[in-house]
């Protein structure tokens, strides 16, 4: 007798071939058979009828920060019912080990650090720590440059000295032997925007030996983002590893429409032998820190210093709402009124308004009102309308650029429950496949399945997952394509998605209308 058994669906496997009717069965942890029609069925220990759905591999979340969700929230709930089974972690720079960084990725959680057990020494040791935890999906890791940054430099701007260097490389290389999947930067973020090109070729170049993926938040994304993407490109040819790029866009009034032009910078640059990737949310928003509004030099901590002396406080107005040479102002060509505050937990009444608005109804300055709530709460998050629908569409319909989320796994009842997060966190991928795929008709179902599933996998090196074949892990998601679609908004973002109808990770049903089993796994490089 069989495990499980999917039965009369049509399968949509993942390599962006055309969809067939099957039936799957599997054995343990694995797809054993994939049965075409006329073949018996077997006797299976449980049945799932998906007469009428589409049966594909689990999604492949390429970029998430769900780095301390499975000690939180270890059922996953958002992510789970979108039909994802696997994350990839550790992205923008931020990861949980080096021990570090944990603090900051903790935070995203809402849960307070102080009460969460952090105490991992190693990335060897977060990894099984992860594992004990027994998360509902599959969890890979990329190790944060802004983790080893802090573990080895604490938050000091400058370039590190050749000790501290080979400290870095040392910690990288013993994490990718842990298993972490490749290095990630966040250049908009501290300590990240103190780092040269040079420092991240240093550290990249580990990934020639040890295998793995550069993947970047780059430097910038609006009037930067063409020397941005370009630097990133460059740093993976000059380490010899191959390159990602995070959450490809174009914001702000200084990049809109140029969707096009950027992708034709990474085919001319693929034309010529570089080997470099990207991923995308299908949203015109982005979320991100307050803090990365503030210029290099300037941190939450020292906002009462720099606001007290006026010529200080002229500076930091100025680079706030003008920008610096070298560095992009997250206000300029984009407005306060399209900057809206997503958690802010000491004042919660500002959840879902704009700063503009904020300051309107306080009487004050939006930058004014900016600086006090990172005063009071240094991890403020905000949501910024900075994107054009045209070239989220014009990305989207790539079929090479992966979908992912660049959300967080949570519920409406955990601790980010009473904020407006970003609708991402719920809706990603059925957006793709209700609103892009069976709405617009931009690209084939089954090229978007591709882009969510054996795309990322292979990239991010998942052995044996994103694809339906016999001998592949069942990680799988049984979903209706004339019913499938994102209910979460930016107004009522925590609202779970439709036409979900089961999911399967690792051979265990853990959704299929209700909780089933947490049978997530620590995924390793190998």
């Amino acid at each position: 007798m069989t495990d499980l058994l999917i039965a009369n669906g049509r399968v949509v496997d993942g390599s962006g071939a055309p969809a067939f009717p099957a039936s799957l069965v599997v054995e343990g942890d694995r797809i054993a058979h994939v049965l075409r029609i006329g073949e018996p069925e077997p006797v299976a220990k449980r049945r799932i009828d998906a007469a009428g759905s589409v049966v594909a591999p689990g999604f492949v979340d390429a970029h998430n920060h769900s780095d301390v969700s499975p000690f939180v929230e270890p059922w996953m709930d958002s992510m789970l019912r979108q039909g994802v089974t696997s994350l990839v972690v550790g992205n923008c720079g931020a990861s949980a080990a080096p021990p570090a960084g944990a603090v900051e990725v903790a935070e995203l959680t809402g849960a307070a650090p102080e009460h969460l057990d952090l105490s991992w020494r190693d990335f060897a040791g977060y990894l099984d720590r992860v594992q004990t935890a027994e998360p509902a999906l599959n969890v890979a890791s990329l190790v944060g440059h802004g983790a080893l940054r802090l573990e080895v430099m604490g938050e000091d701007r400058r370039a590190p000295t050749g000790d501290e260097m080979d400290e870095m490389r040392r910690l990288l290389a013993g994490a990718m032997d842990a298993g972490a999947v490749g290095l990630s930067t966040g250049l908009i973020y501290a300590p990240g925007i103190h780092a040269t090109t040079d420092e991240i070729v240093r550290l990249a170049s580990v990934l020639s030996r040890t295998g793995g993926v550069y993947a970047s938040h780059v430097r910038g994304e609006g009037e930067q983002v063409f020397g941005a993407v370009a630097e990133c490109i460059e740093i993976g040819r000059r380490a010899g590893v191959p390159s990602h790029i995070s959450h490809l866009k174009v914001e702000t009034s200084f990049a809109w429409g140029r969707a096009g032009e950027l992708l034709a910078l990474i085919d001319a640059a693929s034309a010529d032998g570089a080997d470099v990737t990207a991923d995308q949310y299908p949203y015109t928003a982005w979320e991100g820190t307050l803090s990365s509004c503030l210029p290099p030099w300037a941190s939450p901590a020292e906002l009462a210093t720099l606001r007290a002396e006026p010529a200080s406080r002229d500076r930091l107005v100025r680079s706030v709402e003008e920008g610096e040479p070298g560095w992009q102002s997250g206000v300029r060509g984009l407005g306060w009124d399209r900057l809206v505050v997503a958690a802010h937990s000491p004042t919660p009444e500002h959840t879902g308004k704009s700063l503009a608005r904020i300051a309107a109804e306080a009487g004050g300055s939006p930058v004014d009102v900016m600086f006090d709530l990172l005063v009071a709460d240094p991890f403020t998050s905000v949501i910024g309308h900075g994107m054009l629908e045209e070239d989220v569409r014009t990305i989207l319909a790539r079929e090479d650029v992966m979908v992912a989320s660049d959300g967080l796994a949570l519920s409406p009842g955990g601790p980010l429950g009473a904020f407006n997060v970003h609708p991402r966190y719920y809706g990603t991928f059925p957006r793709v496949l209700g609103h892009y795929v069976r709405e617009e008709r931009l690209l084939p179902l089954e090229a978007a399945v591709r882009k969510m599933t054996s795309l990322p996998a292979e990239r991010f090196g998942l052995v044996d997952r994103g694809r339906i074949a016999k001998g592949a892990f069942a990680d799988l998601v049984v979903f209706d394509a004339d019913r499938v679609s994102d209910r979460a908004t930016f107004e009522t973002p925590h609202a779970f998605a439709e036409g979900i109808d089961a999911v399967v990770v690792n051979g265990r049903v853990a959704w299929d209308g209700r909780p089933g089993v947490r049978a997530g796994r620590v995924l390793r490089r190998t």
